[in-house]
């Protein structure tokens, strides 16, 4: 492989929409970064059978209700 051509590749904390955190390797930010998501399979109507709801953590889901409402969504 050549060098100087991959990202670093390593430990960063992930933090679910609960609180819960696990390590694992990614490239993403620096060693010891923690990327906080927030949606995950925990969280998501998709994956928990519509039983969840969207917590509207950014402001995202009232901008888009606001952008598009009386459209039907």
């Amino acid at each position: 492989m050549k060098k100087n051509v991959h990202p670093d590749y390593h430990m960063i904390e992930v933090k679910l929409t609960d609180g819960t955190t696990y390590q694992t390797r990614s490239t993403y930010g620096a060693e010891g970064a923690t990327l906080t998501l927030e949606i995950d399979p925990s969280a998501h109507p998709a994956w928990t059978g519509g039983s969840a709801k969207l917590l509207d953590t950014g402001g995202r889901v009232s901008k888009f209700k606001k952008k598009y409402e009386g459209l039907g969504f």
